[in-house]
Protein backbone atom coordinates (compact mmCIF):
# COMPACT_ATOMS: atom_id res chain seq x y z
CA UNK A 1 0.00 0.00 0.00
CA UNK A 2 2.86 2.17 0.78
CA UNK A 3 4.60 1.68 -2.87
CA UNK A 4 0.54 2.36 -3.68
CA UNK A 5 0.57 6.12 -2.52
CA UNK A 6 4.24 7.20 -3.47
CA UNK A 7 3.22 6.19 -7.07
CA UNK A 8 0.30 8.53 -6.38
CA UNK A 9 2.70 11.08 -5.38
CA UNK A 10 5.31 10.43 -7.57
CA UNK A 11 3.10 10.71 -10.51
CA UNK A 12 0.93 14.03 -9.02
CA UNK A 13 4.51 16.25 -8.75
CA UNK A 14 5.25 14.95 -12.46
CA UNK A 15 1.42 16.16 -13.73
CA UNK A 16 1.11 19.16 -12.06
CA UNK A 17 4.66 20.10 -12.41
CA UNK A 18 4.44 19.80 -15.86
CA UNK A 19 1.16 21.79 -15.66
CA UNK A 20 3.07 24.75 -13.92
CA UNK A 21 5.62 24.72 -16.40
CA UNK A 22 2.96 25.08 -19.29
CA UNK A 23 1.40 27.89 -17.76
CA UNK A 24 4.32 29.64 -16.20
CA UNK A 25 7.08 28.98 -18.30
CA UNK A 26 6.19 27.43 -21.60
CA UNK A 27 3.48 29.78 -22.88
CA UNK A 28 4.72 33.00 -21.77
CA UNK A 29 8.39 31.52 -23.43
CA UNK A 30 6.07 30.72 -26.90
CA UNK A 31 4.54 34.45 -26.64
CA UNK A 32 7.66 35.70 -26.35
CA UNK A 33 9.48 33.99 -29.04
CA UNK A 34 6.82 34.81 -31.56
CA UNK A 35 6.56 38.50 -31.12
CA UNK A 36 10.77 38.20 -31.49
CA UNK A 37 10.68 39.16 -35.13
CA UNK A 38 14.55 38.74 -35.57
CA UNK A 39 15.14 35.37 -33.36
CA UNK A 40 14.70 31.80 -33.66
CA UNK A 41 10.94 31.84 -33.02
CA UNK A 42 9.33 28.88 -31.29
CA UNK A 43 9.57 25.94 -33.29
CA UNK A 44 11.93 24.31 -31.74
CA UNK A 45 9.91 24.33 -28.80
CA UNK A 46 6.97 23.08 -30.49
CA UNK A 47 8.62 20.46 -32.33
CA UNK A 48 10.48 18.96 -29.87
CA UNK A 49 9.59 19.75 -26.31
CA UNK A 50 5.76 20.26 -26.15
CA UNK A 51 5.09 16.83 -27.83
CA UNK A 52 7.74 14.97 -25.14
CA UNK A 53 6.30 17.31 -21.98
CA UNK A 54 2.49 16.35 -23.05
CA UNK A 55 3.12 12.50 -23.43
CA UNK A 56 4.70 12.58 -19.38
CA UNK A 57 1.68 15.58 -18.91
CA UNK A 58 -1.47 13.49 -19.85
CA UNK A 59 0.28 9.87 -18.79
CA UNK A 60 1.26 11.38 -15.49
CA UNK A 61 -2.59 12.51 -15.22
CA UNK A 62 -4.17 8.73 -15.82
CA UNK A 63 -1.16 7.38 -13.48
CA UNK A 64 -2.05 9.80 -10.70
CA UNK A 65 -5.75 9.55 -11.01
CA UNK A 66 -5.56 5.64 -11.28
CA UNK A 67 -3.22 4.89 -8.12
CA UNK A 68 -5.39 7.71 -6.46
CA UNK A 69 -8.57 5.53 -7.33
CA UNK A 70 -6.69 2.63 -6.46
CA UNK A 71 -5.47 3.55 -3.15
CA UNK A 72 -9.00 4.53 -2.14
CA UNK A 73 -10.48 1.53 -3.74
CA UNK A 74 -7.92 -0.83 -1.65
CA UNK A 75 -8.67 1.33 1.85
CA UNK A 76 -12.66 1.23 1.63
CA UNK A 77 -13.01 4.86 0.53
CA UNK A 78 -13.58 4.60 -3.30
CA UNK A 79 -17.55 5.04 -3.07
CA UNK A 80 -17.61 6.72 -0.16
CA UNK A 81 -15.35 9.41 -1.53
CA UNK A 82 -16.74 10.06 -4.91
CA UNK A 83 -20.65 9.68 -3.24
CA UNK A 84 -19.53 12.10 -0.16
CA UNK A 85 -20.56 9.29 2.45
CA UNK A 86 -23.95 8.54 0.60
CA UNK A 87 -22.64 5.11 -1.10
CA UNK A 88 -20.19 4.01 1.14
CA UNK A 89 -17.63 4.55 4.08
CA UNK A 90 -16.97 8.19 4.06
CA UNK A 91 -13.11 8.99 5.05
CA UNK A 92 -12.40 10.05 8.68
CA UNK A 93 -11.97 13.79 8.29
CA UNK A 94 -15.76 14.20 6.46
CA UNK A 95 -15.35 14.61 2.34
CA UNK A 96 -12.22 16.37 1.89
CA UNK A 97 -10.51 13.67 0.50
CA UNK A 98 -14.57 13.25 -1.76
CA UNK A 99 -13.76 16.89 -2.70
CA UNK A 100 -10.37 16.77 -3.92
CA UNK A 101 -10.70 13.52 -5.85
CA UNK A 102 -13.50 15.22 -7.67
CA UNK A 103 -11.44 17.92 -8.40
CA UNK A 104 -8.76 15.55 -9.63
CA UNK A 105 -11.33 13.99 -11.79
CA UNK A 106 -12.47 16.92 -13.44
CA UNK A 107 -8.60 17.93 -14.02
CA UNK A 108 -8.08 14.58 -15.89
CA UNK A 109 -11.33 15.24 -17.91
CA UNK A 110 -9.91 18.70 -18.98
CA UNK A 111 -6.45 16.85 -19.96
CA UNK A 112 -7.69 14.18 -22.08
CA UNK A 113 -10.56 15.71 -23.48
CA UNK A 114 -9.91 19.64 -23.51
CA UNK A 115 -6.29 20.16 -23.50
CA UNK A 116 -5.07 16.93 -25.60
CA UNK A 117 -7.31 17.08 -28.65
CA UNK A 118 -7.18 20.94 -28.91
CA UNK A 119 -3.10 20.80 -28.37
CA UNK A 120 -2.29 17.89 -31.47
CA UNK A 121 -4.37 20.87 -33.69
CA UNK A 122 -1.78 23.62 -32.28
CA UNK A 123 1.08 21.21 -32.53
CA UNK A 124 0.32 20.17 -36.14
CA UNK A 125 0.02 16.50 -35.12
CA UNK A 126 -3.37 16.41 -36.82
CA UNK A 127 -4.70 18.92 -39.78
CA UNK A 128 -6.28 21.55 -39.06
CA UNK A 129 -6.76 25.57 -40.13
CA UNK A 130 -5.62 28.67 -39.27
CA UNK A 131 -9.33 29.41 -37.63
CA UNK A 132 -9.23 25.88 -36.03
CA UNK A 133 -5.65 26.24 -34.32
CA UNK A 134 -6.88 29.69 -32.74
CA UNK A 135 -10.25 28.28 -31.62
CA UNK A 136 -7.89 25.30 -29.57
CA UNK A 137 -4.95 27.69 -28.45
CA UNK A 138 -8.07 29.41 -26.76
CA UNK A 139 -9.85 26.20 -25.46
CA UNK A 140 -6.69 24.20 -24.42
CA UNK A 141 -5.48 28.14 -22.49
CA UNK A 142 -8.41 28.35 -20.92
CA UNK A 143 -8.60 24.39 -19.64
CA UNK A 144 -5.15 24.47 -18.98
CA UNK A 145 -5.63 27.58 -16.48
CA UNK A 146 -8.69 26.22 -14.74
CA UNK A 147 -6.33 23.03 -14.41
CA UNK A 148 -4.09 25.66 -12.55
CA UNK A 149 -6.41 27.24 -10.42
CA UNK A 150 -7.93 23.78 -9.31
CA UNK A 151 -4.79 22.21 -8.09
CA UNK A 152 -4.14 24.05 -5.38
CA UNK A 153 -7.55 23.21 -3.59
CA UNK A 154 -7.17 19.60 -4.82
CA UNK A 155 -3.81 19.30 -3.09
CA UNK A 156 -5.80 21.09 0.18
CA UNK A 157 -8.05 18.74 0.40
CA UNK A 158 -6.18 15.32 -0.60
CA UNK A 159 -4.20 16.87 2.46
CA UNK A 160 -7.47 17.51 4.69
CA UNK A 161 -8.11 13.67 4.27
CA UNK A 162 -5.15 12.44 6.31
CA UNK A 163 -4.99 15.95 8.60
CA UNK A 164 -7.40 17.81 8.77
CA UNK A 165 -8.22 20.61 7.09
CA UNK A 166 -6.39 24.12 7.54
CA UNK A 167 -8.45 26.61 9.07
Amino acid sequence: MGLLRWAHIGAGVVWIGLLYYFNFVQVPALAAAAADKGGPGGAAITKYVAPRALLWFRWGAVVTWVTGAAYLAHIGWFLGAFSFGLLGTPAPNGNAIGVGAWLGTVMLFNVWVLIWPNQKKILGIVPATDEEKAKARRVAFLASRTNTMLSIPMLLFMGASAHGLLF
